[in-house]
């Protein structure tokens, strides 16, 4: 009988946007996606990879749109770190319909729905198999939930980020404004900095760098992606002291 695969990542951090949740809708959740994303999850979670998860809230409130037209920044940001809570707590439910065990843990104290945010004690979560969503950020305003992933991931220990977009990797341009905008299999964190490659914000970014920590982009939307990553296979794009 042949052994079932070895998983390249024993530890992965993957990082959604709040848009990822909406499908083809302009705004919410929708519950088909959030299904979708607990089923690619249970696969790996089978094969015994630990899963964190850290999520935006981009489909419910952006707070730098809201900020940008005359909103207090700080508060704009809180606002925007309540959404990631909404998003959280719709993934745990699919997740858990799903089969799995979950934890939300979140930066904002909020112990009615979450547990609060403690280092060892979202690593302890892991280890026993259940999945981690980290929701609210950093908890502070004037960072990003890009940042965020960047940092739960490397608080833990992850092996890698893998970040979910709509696009099957990083391009050199938008590839749905410029035809001619080429695919980057392999790419360094510096060439992203420099060339300003919309992968994660600078801060994040730097943070991966300091920390040799690979950033793996992929297409969420194709169903099975998170599992041939986790098996090694080279899918989507990946940012790392190497490059290509």
């Amino acid at each position: 009988m042949t052994p079932p695969p070895r998983p390249a990542y024993k530890r992965i951090l993957l990082k959604l946007s709040g848009e990822a949740l909406m499908g083809e809708q302009t705004y919410g959740i929708d519950p088909a996606v959030a299904t979708q994303i607990a089923k690619d999850i249970k696969e790996i979670q089978g094969m015994g990879v630990e899963t964190a998860i850290v999520i935006g809230g981009g489909n419910i409130f952006r707070g730098v749109a809201a900020s940008a037209r005359g909103m207090d920044r700080a508060t704009a940001d809180y606002m925007g770190m309540l959404a990631t809570i909404i998003n959280a707590l719709a993934l745990q439910d699919a997740l858990e319909k799903a089969g799995l065990q979950t934890r939300v843990l979140s930066a904002i104290e909020m112990r009615a729905v979450a547990e609060p945010y403690i280092r060892r004690r979202a690593i302890r979560h892991l280890e026993k198999g259940r999945v981690v969503i980290f929701a609210a950020g950093t908890g502070n305003p004037f960072f990003t939930t890009d940042t965020a992933g960047a940092l739960r991931a490397v608080e833990i220990g992850a092996d890698a980020i893998i970040k979910a977009t709509k696009v099957d990797g990083i391009y050199s341009a938008d590839p749905k404004q410029d035809a001619k905008a080429e695919r980057l299999a392999r790419v360094t964190y510096i060439d992203v900095l420099n060339r300003r490659l919309q992968v994660m914000d600078t801060t994040a970014i730097s943070l991966c760098m300091e920390n040799a920590l690979p950033i793996v982009v992929f297409d969420l939307t194709r169903a099975g992606n998170i599992k041939r990553i986790v098996l090694g296979e080279p899918v989507g794009s990946i940012v790392s002291a190497g490059g290509g």
